[in-house]
């Protein structure tokens, strides 16, 4: 047994956090058997981007599963926490083609080999930073079955679920209207589109007729692309129009003459009812353009800019173009008015640059078959979203599906397994690359240039990463798997894509539950972003106060798909907990026997306090269970937290502490009780702070770890109403009267005399822990009052079940204490009129940061509660005169 010398007064996260992970390393407790006879439970680890360096939100989404499987693990289930990142496409290429042009050089320069070559380097040097930074958090990861979305068994399953789905012409290559991001020089899906609103100019222009005088007007936001308008289109039904249908204009700046048509797409309420038809740069117009058999031109470039055809501006970004055709317009007369408006417009989700909309030969996933089937799965109940409501997003986005642009214009991923033949322009599409043309036996084949979408090889995640599509081991051990832990921003982005592909290719959804996560905001509730400097570095603060009191933080007060501010102050209240932990700790320590034997103590010899404990172990344990079982993961953390510090902590060891140092049967009871509620609440804590609790168990010479210890079970604690109800009465009344003392400050050393009213039955309860009432409250004689008895100045502690009384002259001399209450009154009037002056200053109300008025109303509102409290006592303490 150690001695309590040996164990350091504070547990220092910066030398004890490396060697018990280290030591959990070793011992081989975070790998997961397969085959095992166990119940497994499988939790697959969002993976992170190889872009760089971790962010708060991988630390929430890391230490969120983390909890949930050691739970498991103590549980006993074959818990697997399966590792592993992404290769992230078009994020990755662009941060490895921005450091080789700060070399002087181009991705172009260096090809296609020599690009991947630098990309692989920059992936193994980011991949192991990104793992090591993991492991600081103490996230128990299998760390033998990392996987990385390149790999050469994940990259088979891509090439299968490819191959598979164009067999059965789920997958296809077309024209189709898509986005494409000039900066990324991509194409990119829907959900990698972001819209926000800025603002912009409704321009007005008129198109003369082709014939005669007079013409119309239309109105756009995009007069540069108005060169590459092939008709102008009314509603059928606007009775302005309908004897212009058929006509003829001259398209303003060019030498073409373009139709009037007639389409239901146009409406008619919004600006002249006259619309621009450009198939080539607008999705709505490209489907107009299919109907009436329009030719589609292009007036931009890869680069969004104008391209040669458009003569003077070819060359021009959009912006300068824009300003160079109004300028035309305006000077040939046919530019009516421009009116400024606020209008959404599309962004690349990844660099920030101005989607364009461009019809494009491109590969798709059909996704309607796909989707369907998944709708089912999540309608039925195979597979459950925490919280329920993000249903509606998941729903809404499967059932307004469009077929899905698969084919990125990159270097970096998973090549698209598709071969041209030069000879007879056969597509072949094959698992393993073909020597000859299958149609004409031609040897000149060239396989497609583009990758797919980072989303289609994400989207096998739960699966791929076991061995699929081989029936392997891990396959058959920990598939379906249990829990998925994402944000709500990427429920369409992966979660979606994972169901419809499991179930697709496995036959099942991939896991029975969703726990949705809300986003890591900064203090004052706004995104962390580079842009506001707010973002704040994991690494730096586990360094100032571990990561236990980190992860402490980002669980305690969460709510599942709720957003989640953080606080320095809140870490710090993390290692405040911590610290009081290992306080307890070191108080029993020092109080316990050498041998630890209580074999001696039977039930017959606790006190009440000490059923009492034991009965809020059976609860604590029910409860935490309860909540973990259901998710509720911020729920259980403050359970914990209120067992530990409120009861174990502030009311148990207070009660026994005379008991410990008077010795006997009572205090080797006290000691027994001690040691096991001790035992209990590290390894209910332990799933949320490992690191000081594992250190508990080490210092108490415990067998194995505590990681691979076992959960307590709450039937091994006996229910005492009987002691819960004799204790609340006892732990009212000391708080009611510890309350009443600081309320009129009353010294430390005083002792205060008080009569209980109450029941026969409960007033003995107080009686009877007398002894406790005295050394915990300051109570000096305790006696039970007459039915009838009045205390004239006598102040009520309640109860449940009665009350004691306390004569006012035995805590305060009444007439110094008015004195006291009257200056305290004129401090409090004083603050309220300064407080009031600044909430009714305009500019203080209008111009201070929102946070500081929002302060100082809360505090107007506390001086005024604090004046009425302090006016009651006054006409308490004057009616006792």
């Amino acid at each position: 047994m150690k001695k309590i010398d040996s164990v350091p007064k504070y547990f220092d996260p910066a030398t004890e956090e490396e060697r018990l992970y280290q030591k959990w390393m070793e011992s081989g407790a975070f790998h997961a058997e397969a085959p095992s006879e166990k119940r497994p439970f499988t939790i697959m680890m969002p993976p992170p981007n190889i872009t760089g360096e971790l962010h708060m939100g991988h630390a929430l989404d890391t230490s969120l599963p983390d909890v949930l499987i050691r739970y498991h693990r103590l549980l006993g289930d074959n818990s697997l926490f399966l590792p592993g990142t992404d290769h992230a496409s078009i994020a990755t290429e662009a941060k490895v083609t921005a450091a080789i042009e700060a070399e002087g050089l181009s991705k172009e320069e260096l090809g296609r080999e020599g690009f991947l070559k630098r990309t692989w380097e920059w992936k193994d040097k980011y991949n192991n930073r990104i793992i090591e930074q993991q492991k600081r958090l103490g996230i128990s990861c299998d760390w033998e079955r990392h996987r990385f979305t390149l790999d050469e068994g994940l990259s088979k399953a891509v090439v299968e679920v490819f191959v598979s789905l164009y067999e059965k012409g789920l997958i296809y290559r077309g024209e189709r209207m898509i986005n494409w991001c000039p900066g990324c020089l991509t194409s990119i899906s829907d959900i990698e589109v972001e819209h926000e609103e800025r603002e912009g100019a409704l321009y007005y222009i008129r198109y003369p007729f082709a014939e005669g005088e007079g013409g119309i007007s239309i109105a756009t936001t995009r007069p540069e692309t108005m060169l590459a308008d092939t008709a102008v289109a009314v509603n059928p039904e606007d009775e302005r129009f309908k004897d212009l249908i058929g006509r003829e204009l001259r398209l303003p700046l060019t030498d073409r003459i373009i139709p009037i048509i007639a389409d239901d797409y146009v409406d008619m309420d919004y600006g002249t009812g006259c619309v621009k038809i450009t198939p080539a740069h607008d999705p709505n117009d490209y489907e107009v353009g299919i109907r009436h058999n329009l030719p589609s031109i292009s007036v931009l470039t890869d680069l969004a800019e104008m391209s040669p055809e458009t003569g003077k501006y070819a060359g021009m970004d959009v912006m300068t173009a824009r300003k160079a055709v109004v300028a035309d317009l305006e000077q040939e007369g046919l530019l009516i008015e421009v009116e400024a408006i606020t209008h959404n417009v599309g962004t690349c989700s990844r660099c920030d640059s101005l989607i364009e909309a461009r019809p494009s030969l491109q590969w798709f996933v059909k996704m309607e078959p796909l989707a369907k089937p998944a709708i089912e799965a999540v309608k039925n109940g195979e597979t459950e979203f925490v919280p329920q409501r993000f249903e509606k997003i998941y729903f809404n986005w499967m059932e307004n599906i469009r077929d899905w642009c698969i084919s990125r214009q990159l270097w970096w991923g998973h090549r698209i397994p598709a071969w041209y033949c030069s000879d007879c322009d056969e597509v072949i599409v094959a698992r393993e690359e073909p020597t000859s043309c299958p149609k004409c036996s031609s040897s000149n084949l060239s396989r497609d240039e583009d990758t797919l979408d980072t989303w289609f090889s994400s989207a096998l995640w739960p699966f791929s990463t076991l061995g699929w599509p081989e029936n392997t081991v891990d396959f058959r051990t920990f598939y379906p798997t249990d829990v998925i832990v994402p944000g709500y921003d990427i429920i369409f982005f992966w979660v979606a894509r994972m169901i419809f592909s499991a179930i697709e290719h496995t036959g099942t959804v991939p896991f029975s539950k969703v726990l949705i996560h809300g986003m890591v905001r900064d203090a004052q509730g706004r995104k962390m972003s580079k842009s506001l400097n707010n973002g704040i570095d994991p690494l730096e603060v586990i360094d100032d106060f571990g990561a236990d009191a980190l992860r402490f933080s980002l669980i305690y007060g969460t709510a599942p798909g709720n957003d989640m501010r953080f606080r320095e102050e809140k870490v710090e209240a993390g290692r405040n907990f911590m610290n009081k932990l290992w306080n307890a700790f070191r108080f029993v320590l020092m109080n316990l026997d050498d041998d630890r034997d209580y074999s001696d103590v039977s039930a017959d010899m606790l006190e009440i306090e000490d059923r009492w404990i034991l009965h809020e172990s059976r609860y604590a344990i029910k409860d935490v269970s309860a909540y973990l079982d259901k998710l509720e993961l911020g729920l259980a953390q403050e359970r914990v937290y209120q067992f530990i510090w409120d009861l174990y902590c502030d009311w148990y060891i207070e009660f026994v502490k005379e008991r410990l140092h008077q010795g006997g049967s009572s205090g080797r009871a006290a000691q027994k009780v001690l040691f096991d509620v001790l035992l209990v609440i590290i390894k209910l804590l332990h799933p949320f702070m490992p690191y000081v609790t594992e250190a508990i168990h080490e210092h108490l010479d415990l067998p194995g770890l505590l990681i691979s210890s076992t959960w307590p079970r709450y039937e091994d604690y006996p229910a005492d109403d009987e002691a819960e109800s004799t204790m609340t009465c006892l732990m009212e009344a000391i708080r009611g009267v510890r309350n009443l003392r600081a309320d009129y400050r009353v010294p430390a050393a005083k002792k205060v005399n008080a009569v209980v009213k109450a029941e026969e039955n409960i007033a003995q309860r107080l009686l009877d822990g007398a002894e406790t009432l005295t050394r915990l409250a300051g109570i000096g004689e305790i006696r039970s009052a007459a039915e009838s008895e009045i205390l004239k100045d006598g102040v009520s502690v309640q109860f449940p079940g009665g009350e004691l009384l306390i004569s006012m002259r035995e805590l305060v001399d009444i007439e110094e204490e008015i004195k006291r209450l009257e200056e305290e009154k004129q401090r409090i009037e004083k603050e309220i009129q300064r407080s009031q002056g600044m909430l009714r200053n305009k500019n203080f109300v209008d111009r201070a940061p929102e946070e500081v008025v929002a302060n100082e109303r809360a505090k107007f509102e506390r001086y005024q509660d604090e004046l009425k409290q302090t006016e009651e006592r006054m006409r308490t303490l004057r009616s006792m005169l």
